[in-house]
């Protein structure tokens, strides 16, 4: 028997990962449940608020593109969603679609809609 959430289970838990100041970070190794990964830094990389949009299809994404400049030489392959600027707690973490190698002085744009918090529902 399968168990689904309901409306209101979804915007509960999407409410968790997004409400509140949430900080976009890029990672080169994979982060873990308990924190871990190795976040870019170098060059005048730093983390970036993230502004959402409303739930849809049990999705809130991103409604303002969201630019890294300044990238160190890196090859970026996950992102976390965070409670703050700098340390602060790792609400949500994943995969990027396809790992992005930048060089010094790059600029990696995330756009409209790119960055995405999904719940599976009913």
């Amino acid at each position: 028997m399968s168990l689904f959430p309901t409306n209101t289970t979804i915007e509960t838990q999407l409410d968790a990962i997004t409400s509140g100041s949430t900080y976009l970070a890029l990672y080169t190794v994979t982060p873990t449940v308990s924190g871990g990964g190795t976040e870019v830094s170098g060059g005048s990389y730093a983390r970036k608020a993230i502004t959402w949009g409303t739930t849809t299809a049990a999705t809130r994404s991103n409604t303002v593109a969201i630019s890294f400049t300044g990238m160190p030489t890196a090859t970026v392959t996950h992102y976390g969603i965070l409670t703050a600027s700098t340390g602060g707690t790792l609400k949500a973490f994943g995969a990027l679609n396809a790992s992005v190698s930048a060089l010094t002085g790059d600029e990696i744009v995330m756009a409209i809609g790119s960055v995405s918090a999904t719940v599976a529902g009913s």
